[in-house]
């Protein structure tokens, strides 16, 4: 049987609601359901996302009101398509359980408006305030993966090693059972300080499939990571096929920065960003408190004896606004000429590159395809860099 294959990003935020609202506070402004729709389709190329705030009721109600007047159709395998965009409908939920170490970011999808209005009632009932994003979840982690999984959806941790709210960040200590039925999880979501090598080092993790998403912010930021998936067609459950490994189905590609790109890769001082350190204190100023990177914290609870499970591979990707030199003017050129970031990042031609926008910046996507940048590392908090 053969599959298609579709570019997802499955952890797209909500800046604003309908009615001009804050959804997630630490968004743009900008990040409204008919921007995001635009940018992943005409702008980036991607085929299926994930709106991670469609819990809120006024997303719920602007659902509806898409479906009503024929915007929108709510398809019989699950998920909405909007002008050929397949929607994934999600919540992100911040679990504070009394077994964590730390506050959880997970991530609950699920396959049609009215299982997603009934997760959302449930929520209220456990939440301060169902109109926001990554609100606070006071109550059993267990009991919440039984909620979405008696709704029929999918439950996978998000940015699984970020220092802060996160499930190995904070949440445990050493495994993910001291808090979670692992029979429960569908995938789990790496972040954008790791990678596929990274990940399999930790043996409890060899059943799951990973997935790379952007945790966009902005409407740029969008794919920024994301997969290309094997699936017949663009749906729910396809989608839930892909993450089992069903049927042909699977996660073919996963594209991310390479995680030394990431806000959160390095151990760096608390008070000044250095990386010069010890476990306990600064080098350069001498005072103590230390945000534990990525690589570290990957470090300390690997195992040395695993053996990695066959994966898709992990391209190191950068995306085009981190290139130095690639200016907002010069992306606009790209776009105009061949259509979507996709199609640049992965199959226009070195000579077409160049002769639109130069030997040098042509060189550098080359170059990004290939891995072959040369990058200073983050942390605590601050983007690598790609050297000049």
């Amino acid at each position: 049987m053969k599959t298609n294959k579709y570019f997802v990003d499955l952890h797209i935020h909500i800046g604003r609601d309908k009615y001009g609202k804050p959804v997630k506070i630490t968004a743009s402004n900008n990040l409204s359901l008919e921007n995001i729709i635009e940018e992943a389709k005409i702008k980036k190329g991607i085929d299926m996302i994930g709106v991670i705030d469609a819990h809120t009721p006024a997303f719920i109600e602007e659902m509806h009101s898409y479906i009503n007047n024929k915007k929108a159709l709510e398809l019989a395998e699950g998920g909405i398509e909007i002008d050929n965009v397949c929607l994934i409908l999600g919540s992100e939920v911040e679990i504070y359980d009394h077994n964590c170490k730390g506050p959880i970011h997970v991530l609950c999808y699920f396959p049609t408006l009215k299982s997603m209005d009934q997760f959302s009632r449930w929520l209220s009932e456990r939440v301060t305030n169902i109109n926001l994003s990554s609100q606070r979840y006071y109550g059993s982690a267990i009991d919440l993966q039984h909620k979405v999984k008696d709704l029929k959806g999918l439950f996978i941790p998000a940015h699984i090693f970020t220092p802060f709210k996160s499930l190995y960040g904070k949440g445990v200590k050493k495994s993910l059972i001291e808090v979670l039925d692992p029979g429960k999880i569908d995938a789990v979501e790496l972040g954008l300080s790791s990678d596929t090598t990274m990940a399999e080092q930790i043996e409890e993790l060899e059943t799951y499939s990973f997935l790379t998403n952007s945790d966009a912010h902005s409407l740029g930021k969008i794919a920024r990571e994301y997969q290309q998936i094997s699936m017949m067609n663009c749906n729910f459950k396809e989608l839930a096929m892909a993450l089992k490994q069903t049927s042909g189905r699977k996660v073919e590609v996963n594209y991310g920065l390479n995680p030394l790109l990431g806000k959160y890769y390095n151990s760096v001082c608390k008070n000044c960003l250095s990386d010069n350190i010890t476990d306990s204190s600064c080098n350069d100023c001498g005072r103590s408190g230390i945000i534990k990177g990525v690589a570290k914290r990957i470090q300390e609870i690997s195992n040395s004896s695993v053996t990695p499970v066959k994966r898709p591979p992990y391209i190191h990707q950068v995306p085009l606004d981190f290139l130095p030199g690639l200016g907002p003017k010069t992306l606009q050129k790209l776009l105009k000429h061949f259509g979507t970031e996709m199609h640049v990042l992965h199959y226009v031609s070195y000579s077409d590159l160049k002769s639109i926008i130069g030997e040098r910046l042509a060189s550098a996507i080359i170059m990004m395809r290939e891995g072959k940048l040369e990058i200073k590392s983050g942390g605590g908090g601050r983007y690598g860099k790609i050297n000049k």
